[in-house]
């Protein structure tokens, strides 16, 4: 249960309502889902947000699905189940398998032990790795 009332398009501010229309319109959708139903609460908070997201998230070095698998990499380390499921779903609108998503899944885990592994033995950086 959230917890505060998810803001549908119907009962929106005119604020939010040009938010909503920016993001259906971006992700050529008519879906606002329940995360940006909840940041509404916050006008500001949605509207910032969403201009962040539109930005890194569009158009870069970096291909779309590629950043989609990162920020579910990145879910999947912080348990977001929501984002999880989010950015799992639009991954696999923007091309990823079944194959990639399990391998993406044994780069998540390896990472997360190896991290524990050197900040647990407390692994000093080798002087090769280190940026002048």
């Amino acid at each position: 249960m959230p917890a505060l009332e998810l803001i549908e398009y119907a009962e929106a501010s005119p604020e939010v309502r040009a938010v909503y229309d920016d993001i259906m319109a971006t992700r050529k959708t008519d879906f606002i889902n329940n995360f940006w139903k909840a940041l509404a609460r916050d006008p500001a908070t949605l509207r910032r947000t969403w201009e962040s997201i539109k930005q890194i998230m569009g158009p870069g070095a970096l291909d779309p699905l590629t950043k989609e698998m990162i920020y579910l990499a990145v879910s999947a380390t912080n348990q977001c189940r929501y984002c999880i499921a989010s950015h799992s779903a639009s991954a696999r609108k923007k091309g990823m398998t079944d194959e990639m998503f399990g391998e993406l899944m044994a780069v998540i885990g390896m990472a997360n032990e190896t991290n524990a592994l050197a900040v647990g033995y407390q692994v000093e950086i080798d002087e090769q790795f280190q940026t002048s």
